[in-house]
């Protein structure tokens, strides 16, 4: 594997960041249940931090030296984790403060996308009191909260009528909501590592419309194609979510969701700096395609944590 393996960090404390105060909180549990084991296995140093509001006593207390960070969803995925980390010294995986920031809120992250050339659905952004009715392109509109992980809020209206109940259920996660043109076709993901696609992934969901909460964690509710059935337009849409991931400083890993239209045009959905490490994780089965093993994949992961912001002093860099 280009970049291989160094164990940089072994010898040193490793905490397992773990649950978290977001939404998505039992999927942080799985996650980081699986990395714990592998690093366990390896001979790691290895302690689980139960993720809360007094983190920062609790990395002291356990003498952590870096931090792997399992978390997803707010607080862990968006920029609050790392910022604190950076301010401990405490090297960390994936994503920097303003990647994660920036790749968590869907908005400013579409905006980023489109500066960079980068192809994304048309959409809005509805405040707190806009009017749901707002359309950027003819129905069906996907409205989703602007900062929100695993499908949690987001639904598909397919006309008038069904925009207040789809805007309501995506308020009940954010205040702000996107409102984003249906792009029909394949939903693609891409598995990006050391700045490389890995491979990209047809899901489908089985009995449902899209990939809710429910269907994306409950076994069996998905199909897979591994790799993605696109013709001449694979390796096109391997470059467009590299492009999406580099336009959004994005880290040393990560996935990158798309819709594939029939001729082959892609769109990207979103990207996440912090993809499950967990039993129906994606991006480890997109790994696992290119031969990455499971273990292989977590250490080099954590060869890859670092801190991110430089520090300067009034006399110059220190």
């Amino acid at each position: 594997m280009e970049g291989g393996i160094s164990g940089r960090h072994r010898g040193r404390r490793i905490g397992v960041l773990r649950g978290g105060l977001s939404s998505e909180r039992e999927i942080s549990l799985r996650s980081a249940g699986a990395v714990e084991t592998v690093l366990r296995e390896r001979g790691y140093d290895v302690v689980a931090i139960d993720v809360g509001r007094e983190l920062a006593r609790d990395l002291r207390e356990s003498r952590v030296d870096v931090a792997f960070n399992a978390l997803h969803g707010r607080y862990g995925e968006d920029g609050c984790v790392q910022g604190l980390l950076e301010t401990m010294a405490i090297p960390y995986t994936g994503a920097g403060v303003m990647g994660s920031a920036v790749a968590m809120d869907k908005w400013t992250s579409k905006q980023m996308l489109r500066a960079s050339g980068v192809p994304t659905a048309p959409a809005a952004l509805l405040r707190r009191d806009d009017d749901p009715g707002v359309r950027p392109a003819p129905y069906p509109l996907v409205f989703k909260p602007r900062g929100e992980g695993s499908s949690n809020g987001v639904s598909i209206a397919h006309d008038a009528a069904e925009a207040p109940r789809a805007a309501a259920e995506a308020r009940r996660f954010d205040d702000d909501v996107i409102v984003e043109a249906y792009v029909p076709g394949r939903e693609v993901t891409v598995a990006i590592l050391d700045d490389r696609a890995l491979a990209a992934m047809e899901v489908v969901p089985l009995g449902d419309e899209m990939h809710s909460y429910e269907v994306k964690y409950t076994p069996g509710r998905e199909q897979f194609l591994l790799p993605a059935p696109l013709g001449d337009r694979y390796q096109a849409t391997l470059d467009v979510a590299l492009s999406a991931h580099r336009a959004l400083s994005a880290g040393p890993y990560g996935r990158v969701d798309l819709r594939v239209r029939d001729d082959g045009e892609a769109f990207v959905l979103e990207c996440n700096t912090l993809p499950g490490l967990h039993e129906l994780g994606w991006f480890p089965a997109m790994a696992k395609h290119v031969g990455i093993a499971f273990p292989d994949l977590v250490e080099t992961i954590l060869d890859r944590a670092t801190l991110h912001v430089r520090e300067t002093s009034l006399g110059g860099a220190r």
